[in-house]
């Protein structure tokens, strides 16, 4: 795993958004993928919203997709050994970058088809805890016309980034403006934020 997370570590340093294929296996991606079809089948997920848990918004023009938060509490085998990749990526990360990260929160986000994020910044005004932003993708199959990029916003240009399965990104949360360009078709992924409590 190793040098998967130093693919991720050093794209990041490069460019400011770190991009790795495999970050997960294809067998753990696909289980998780099933578990997530299985929630959103059991109408587990919710419309997403904007701003934390005291200032929530839920604004159908400026989001559209729907999340259902993952946690070790929930004894899922599967969802527990992303946990136990992610331990070990924020132990390389704390050892090897002296970042100092001392949490993390992750939940599913399943985009239906014809739904998007218009652009945003992933850190909240009056909570600066969210470091880093965590995406891994669960789609197999994805075609160009399928959509669903996620366009980040450098200074000087933009970047269209594939959301092909197994392909994580990784980048600063309070510094690249980001958004998802509208899906064509269901768009899954893991999501979340590399946090200092």
């Amino acid at each position: 795993m190793e040098k998967i997370f130093d693919t991720l570590i050093d794209s990041f340093i490069d460019d400011k958004v770190g991009i790795v294929q495999n970050f997960i296996d294809a067998k753990l991606s696909s289980h998780l993928k099933d578990n997530l079809t299985a929630i959103y089948a059991a109408k587990l997920f919710k419309s997403a919203g904007t701003g934390n848990d005291n200032e929530q918004i839920r604004d159908g023009s400026v989001r559209s997709d729907m999340i259902y938060w993952l946690d070790r509490k929930h004894n899922d085998y599967y969802e527990n050994t992303f946990f136990d990749v992610i331990d070990n990526f924020v132990n390389y990360l704390n050892d090897t970058c002296y970042t100092g990260i001392t949490g993390y929160e992750f939940h599913y986000t399943l985009y239906p088809k014809g739904s998007f994020y218009k652009k945003h910044l992933d850190q909240f005004r009056t909570n600066d805890s969210r470091k880093y932003s965590m995406i891994i993708y669960l789609n197999a199959g994805w075609l160009e016309t399928d959509g669903g990029e996620l366009r980040i916003h450098h200074k000087d240009r933009l970047q269209n980034i594939f959301p092909e399965n197994g392909k994580s990104v990784f980048f600063k949360s309070n510094e690249l403006a980001h958004e998802v360009i509208c899906t064509q078709r269901p768009r899954m992924s893991i999501t979340g934020w590399l946090k200092v409590n």
